[in-house]
């Protein structure tokens, strides 16, 4: 009896070693690329389309028949960002409250294959942060009430200066294989390091991922005076307010003449 306990146990665990599924040998892969890692800031800049690209590597060459979930996410570097609010008290407008993000990103955009809710649930949009609405603040001031209007706000004016983006649906598909989207870089985005994040996305998780990094840095004379006002302030500081002063006294002087 002992023996046959032994056979059969040995069995099951070559009927288990077969029907492990293709991902568990050979996961789905991502193959991606972009237009391009670099995009420089000069003064007639005024914004890029990023174009992200790739394939999605399936084991054994098995395309599925269901269309797979995509999301594409690029983000800029984070920075802490305190906003304040204005109330009018005895006829004067001043701060009222206010409340301190310690990382929201400077630019954030995200393209998906269908619509953010659909696609991914709560717990795996809140981990990869698919989505402005689950996007990581890190709020360090205010109670939960300031915390979700501040929020609000700050999505609201970050969307309207075109820095933050949802394109829900607006990812290329091509025989469950290649995908393609194209994000807009707008004039005002900060320079520094960006992420490209590509999301495979199954049953509401995410099963693959893949990443590539962007430089956005200024460049020519637009570089120069950057780095002169990050490097010598002080030095930066006074020129800056000689060419005003000498701005005002030549344009006093033609007004003079005139």
């Amino acid at each position: 009896m002992k023996g046959f306990a032994a056979f059969c146990w040995a069995l099951a665990a070559v009927m288990g070693a077969v029907a492990v599924p293709a991902e568990a040998v050979a996961p789905v892969r991502l193959i991606t690329d972009i237009s391009q890692n670099r995009i420089d800031i000069v003064y007639t800049f005024k914004g890029a389309e990023l174009l992200v690209f790739g394939a999605i590597q399936y084991p054994r060459g098995s395309v599925p028949d269901e269309r797979p979930g995509l999301a594409i996410v690029v983000r800029g570097p984070a920075e802490p960002i305190t906003l304040r609010k204005k109330a009018r008290v005895a006829g004067v407008w001043i701060n009222t409250d206010s409340v301190r993000f310690e990382t929201a990103p400077g630019f954030y955009a995200v393209a998906t294959s269908a619509p953010i809710k659909t696609l991914v649930d709560e717990r795996n949009a809140s981990i990869w942060e698919i989505g402005l609405d689950y996007l990581q603040l890190s709020p360090t001031t205010g109670d939960g009430g300031q915390v979700a209007e501040f929020t609000r706000g700050l999505v609201d004016l970050r969307r309207r200066t075109g820095l933050w983006s949802e394109q829900e649906g607006r990812i290329g598909l091509t025989q469950n294989i290649l995908y393609q989207a194209r994000i807009a870089i707008p004039s005002a985005v900060p320079v520094g390091v960006y992420t490209a994040e590509i999301y495979l996305i199954r049953a509401g998780k995410v099963i693959a991922r893949a990443a590539t990094p962007i430089t956005i840095d200024k460049s020519g004379f637009e570089r120069w005076v950057y780095v002169a006002a990050q490097e010598h302030g002080l030095t930066y500081g006074l020129v800056a307010v000689g060419l005003a002063l000498l701005a005002g006294w030549l344009a006093g002087l033609v007004v003079r003449r005139n």
